[in-house]
């Protein structure tokens, strides 16, 4: 190929940065500015250009979806045997290829996850700590070992940086020796050992060394700010006394510190490298100029080590909807709120698939799962386990491979019914079952069949049907460069699971101080790794933002929490209840407690809310009040809604006033009311049976009220 049809398309910082092939590249990348793009063409047009052969090229990423679309990318530019791998594929290749030869012996099994062999570790001196606990010991563990913490010295290290164990430092200590010894002795190897092992090896043996670096001579390294000291290492045993190194990153998508990782290596590039080639990507094609404002006055708030390089964003799409910001009452009107304004944006044509909700922590996703289910919405949890090494897809691969040669003569049966009838076979129903496990299992199969309905709808075999030698194909191809297909429904993802994706609507909720920043953020440091966190959400959505929170925990609760800080300067003030009743008073506008907009119907003012705001209220109380109601309008011979219309009792029940002065500030509620039915309606609120309260019986049904819609 030509090398400068490689550069065709590219805006002119890309250009530079493709053109840049030789000695140290730094390429500062803001989100959405195509440093894929950026990188993937930089590789092309070198090797098109004979400055490199295409076997010498080691790219490395973070994921192993981000090395399975480099690979793609750069198949299609021409360039299909570069190996891009993430850091653990790259060691493990190596390792295991050296290992007879420097090592010997049985090759060790490799731990994909650390729970067990920490649980076994605990349990040998004596601490029995709960699952969630046994998570957290890994992750602690991991970390000591990216970091190159002897346990010996985690202790003293562990109090020095500040670090918050999940037990205390000498019992870490004791568990993560006890971990090293049981691993060694049942030659097993982590991830970390596997990065520790290969930079040893190839340090300590010059012609595995030579062999090594004459193979790859061309480094790109992706994310480079979540780069950890474990990583680096190896990165540097790889590259030598070389400099053929380029970077990519952003300081301000640095969310993995808690990890080990640190943005010094890419913020301090240039101070290694003076004489390093720097470019900066900050035209962002992803995101409206909406959207992006949002995200540049978000990280212009940043302080510490990563504020200086922070990236101005400048929008190059048109202009799209405004932010949203919703405040709800609590959790569950929020996911309610939430799950219902996606079924209204899904009718006006935004598709399942390109909806996000982002939450801060795995908990919160449960409530927003029952309300999408509650909506009849279809959804996916997005985890981190590898779509092609799931049990049920490497059955479902299996069967469809058996099923792949046509009968000659024959006419083959249409693509997509044939796979969801194989499908079938192992679980795939019309519907999604119940329970998380079943439900993950027929996404998976769900995801098969819908990518053999899109190839089977396509135009891309020459005008032909699609047969099941094709799609096996496809999906053989897709395995080779780990590419999944995807589900069609709406993604509920934790905020770092989200990073490097993006849709097309984006819902950021609980969004409240203790959750955004999280709780236990106490630090400076550690404040600002939560607002690059809430940066990263911001930056995932290309047209459709929303932000919500919620002042309680559950309904009734104490409606005490405040939005996030990250949000200060950019939602719109909400009116508090003071100026809401003084507006009032003036004969100003009655203002919805929800969302601040002006209230004109009548039944609006009443619930002191807009109608299709959500609304939350306890049922009991609620059912207290009307049969309170019904008694009161039997005695008195008046209809019940002269007593209180419905309106002005979900008003009572959802905003449960404490006090005669909260209840007259309940639209409805005038002072002959007040007089009259006050402290009864009081003393249900605090939980009073209605009958004790109206000294009888409730029996019968009660007008309908004609006011209310």
């Amino acid at each position: 190929m030509d090398p400068d049809r490689v550069l065709e398309g590219l805006d002119p910082e890309q250009t530079q940065a493709a053109r840049a092939l030789r000695g140290p590249v730094c390429i500062l990348a803001g989100a959405g500015t195509g440093k894929t793009r950026a990188i993937t063409h930089r590789i092309a047009h070198a090797v098109a250009g004979g400055v490199v052969d295409e076997q010498q090229v080691l790219a490395v990423t973070f994921t192993t979806r981000a090395a399975g679309e480099m690979r793609g990318r750069l198949r299609a530019l021409g360039a299909p045997r570069v190996q891009a791998r993430t850091f653990h594929a790259a060691a493990l290749r190596q390792l295991s290829f050296f290992w007879p030869q420097v090592i010997g012996g049985e090759r060790p099994t490799l731990i994909e996850s650390k729970v067990q062999a920490v649980a076994r570790a605990a349990h040998s001196v004596g601490i029995q700590p709960d699952r969630n606990g046994l998570r957290d010991l890994a992750g602690e563990i991991e970390w000591a070992k990216v970091t190159q913490v002897r346990p010996s010295d985690y202790e003293k290290t562990a109090a020095k940086t500040g670090r918050q164990t999940p037990l205390p430092g000498n019992e870490v200590a004791r568990v993560f020796e006890a971990y090293e010894e049981l691993r060694r002795e049942h030659n097993l190897l982590d991830f970390e050992s596997m990065l520790e092992l290969t930079a040893g090896m190839i340090n300590e043996y010059p012609a595995i060394a030579q062999r090594v670096r004459d193979q790859y001579r061309y480094f790109v390294v992706d994310e480079f700010q979540d780069v950890n000291p474990l990583q680096k290492l190896l990165l540097d045993a790889w590259l030598g006394d070389r400099d053929d190194i380029c970077v990519v990153g952003d300081p301000s998508q640095t969310i993995y510190s808690f990890a080990g990782a640190t943005p010094s290596y890419l913020t301090g590039f240039a101070a290694r490298y003076p004489h390093a080639t720097v470019v900066e990507l900050v035209r962002d094609y992803r995101s409206t100029p909406q959207v992006v404002r949002v995200a540049n006055h978000v990280i212009s708030q940043a302080r510490g080590t990563t504020s200086a390089g922070h990236l101005t964003l400048q929008a190059q799409r048109p202009d799209g909807p405004d932010p949203v910001y919703q405040e709800y009452e609590d959790e569950p009107a929020e996911a309610t709120g939430v799950a219902r304004k996606i079924a209204v944006m899904m009718q006006e044509g935004v598709p399942a698939g390109e909806i996000a909700i982002l939450v801060r922590t795995n908990a919160q996703s449960a409530a927003y799962e029952q309300a999408l289910n509650d909506e009849g919405i279809p959804f996916t949890v997005r985890g981190t386990s590898r779509f092609f090494e799931r049990p049920e897809i490497k059955q479902a691969v299996h069967l469809l491979r058996g099923a792949r040669h046509e009968v000659p003569g024959e006419e083959p049966a249409p693509l997509a019914g044939t796979v969801r009838q194989l499908l079938g076979q192992i679980g795939l129903t019309d519907a999604a079952p119940e329970g998380r496990r079943a439900r993950e299992r027929w996404e998976s199969l769900s995801a098969l069949a819908q990518l053999a309905e899109n190839m089977a709808a396509g135009t891309g075999h020459g005008g032909r049907a699609v047969t099941m030698a094709d799609f096996v194909d496809e999906l053989d191809t897709r395995m080779a460069i780990e590419h999944a297909p995807g589900f069609e429904g709406v993604t509920i993802a934790s905020l770092h699971a989200a990073k490097g994706l993006e849709w097309d609507a984006v819902f950021l909720v609980g969004l409240t101080e203790g959750m955004m920043p999280i709780i236990y953020a106490e630090t400076d440091e550690q404040v600002e790794e939560e607002r690059r966190l809430f940066y990263v959400g911001v930056t995932r959505a290309r047209e459709h933002l929303s932000m919500s929170w919620a002042l309680a925990r559950s309904p009734g609760g104490r409606r005490t929490r405040k939005p996030s800080r990250f949000l200060d300067g950019l939602r719109p003030a909400s009116p508090s209840t003071a100026a809401r009743r003084a507006e009032r008073r003036k004969g100003g506008p009655a203002r919805c407690r929800v969302c601040a907009a002006a209230l004109t119907d009548a039944a609006e003012r009443k619930l002191g809310r807009c109608l299709d705001c959500p609304s939350s209220y306890d049922e009991a109380l609620m059912e207290r009040l009307r049969e309170w109601r019904r008694a009161v309008s039997r005695e008195q011979k008046i209809p019940a809604y002269v007593v209180f219309t419905d309106a002005t009792l979900q008003a009572i029940a959802e905003q449960e006033p404490s006090g005669l002065s909260q209840l007259a500030a309940v639209s409805g509620v005038g002072a002959a009311k007040l007089e009259r039915y006050g402290e009864a309606v009081l003393a249900l609120v605090s939980g009073a049976d209605p009958a004790q309260v109206f000294g009888g019986e409730d029996t019968g049904d009660e007008p309908e009220d004609p006011t209310d819609e």
